[in-house]
């Protein structure tokens, strides 16, 4: 039987035999305590979770026959121990906060500082059992900035427990604004409090990545009107640098569809299990925005090679110009060295309408040359 842990307060089952916190006062930036079912959200200081906390201890109970109606939902298996009452949420300063509280959760020779820090700082999503019931949740965020068009991409980290939960963000991706809006929301994650909260944080990674799609597919429909422009932008390096941006979009996106599913595991406790069904529709959303990714690049490839055929095009144009006029050009060059020879005989040398002739003679070759380019469109 596993008592709900505090992050502050408690030490969890399996951690550290040092009766100290989980996490330093300093580290954590607010904390929240988010009921279960359809529960709201309520902030609380951070200073004050300790005694609140400790009010809730006896009313929880692991009785999986008391259990309130609407409290276990599709993804609770019913094989273990679930608490009751409220979890408690907290945000910590930086991942390594995280990593540190979850060193301290890790049972006998479980995973060191150094191990759960390597594979935290990897650029792929991974869901690592850390003790009977605790989980470490490691995921890249990604967001679109409208202002220079490039993808960023960071990282969210949480750790779950019974009634507990500590999560960290790296980057500007606002996964902590969404989930409290989620959270928040009619019709939002239902469960017990962490399944609310694990899910939460799933749709929000998601609804994040979504948004980088959209960004990505408008700023691929505004390339598309430069490539077709009359004023001949070139293109090539805004098409290379999109590619570049859905490049880094995917490799952030696929991983979350590749290790969430880990979630499903019949292993993992009941207060941890999500939904099956929110995270197989969490699957599908993200394979359908990888599609609409491949999608945008492929037709950015096709870009490409339409504004080479353009380029070559356009290359044919003025190498036809170039020809028309040189030949233009080269007709009075031949009569005026015809007339350049000075032979004796001549007529027209000692003809008084000689000169004018010959100016004639040039203009109307140069006019009749100019209009037969023009009516094969080569000028």
């Amino acid at each position: 039987m596993t008592k709900p842990t505090d992050p502050r307060v408690d030490s969890p089952r399996g951690g550290s035999s040092d009766d100290g916190p989980l996490l330093p006062d300093d580290r954590v930036l607010a904390a929240w305590t988010v009921g279960p079912g359809a529960a709201g959200v309520r902030e609380v200081d951070p200073g004050t979770l300790g005694d609140a906390h400790a009010g809730d201890h006896a009313s929880r109970d692991h009785d999986d026959s008391d259990r309130e109606d609407g409290d276990r939902e599709d993804g609770d298996r019913g094989d273990g121990p679930v608490a009751r009452g409220p979890a408690t949420w907290a945000r910590v300063a930086d991942l390594d906060a995280v990593l540190d509280a979850a060193a301290r959760v890790s049972a006998g020779p479980g995973p060191t500082r150094h191990e759960l820090s390597r594979h935290a700082h990897h650029p792929l999503a991974h869901v690592r059992r850390l003790a009977a019931d605790w989980l470490l949740l490691v995921t890249p965020t990604a967001w679109f900035t409208e202002a220079d068009r490039q993808v960023r991409t960071g990282q969210f980290a949480a750790l779950l427990g019974p009634a507990t939960v500590v999560t960290a963000e790296d980057g500007d991706a606002d996964v902590h604004a969404t989930m409290l809006d989620k959270l928040a929301a009619p019709g939002g994650p239902r469960g017990t409090p962490v399944q609310r909260i694990v899910s939460a944080a799933v749709l929000a990674i998601v609804g994040g990545a979504s948004q980088v799609e959209l960004g990505l597919g408008d700023a691929v429909a505004d390339t598309e009107r430069v490539v077709f422009d009359e004023q001949r932008e070139d293109p090539v390096e805004r098409i290379y640098d999109l590619k570049r941006e859905i490049t880094e979009a995917r490799r952030a996106l696929m991983p979350v569809s590749a290790e969430l599913p880990e979630l499903l595991d019949p292993d993992v406790p009941d207060h941890l299990a999500v939904d099956r069904r929110m995270l197989e529709r969490v699957v599908t959303t993200v394979e359908r925005i990888d599609r609409h990714l491949d999608a945008h690049d492929d037709l950015l490839s096709d870009m490409l090679q339409v504004h080479m055929s353009q380029v070559s095009v356009r290359q044919n144009e003025d190498m036809r110009k170039i020809s028309a006029w040189a030949a233009i050009l080269v007709y009075p060059t031949i009569v005026a060295g015809v007339y350049g020879m000075n032979f004796r005989n001549m007529p027209e040398l000692h003809w008084a309408f000689g000169y004018p002739f010959a100016l004639g003679l040039m203009a109307a070759g140069c006019l009749v040359l100019y209009r037969v380019f023009k009516r094969v469109g080569w000028l």
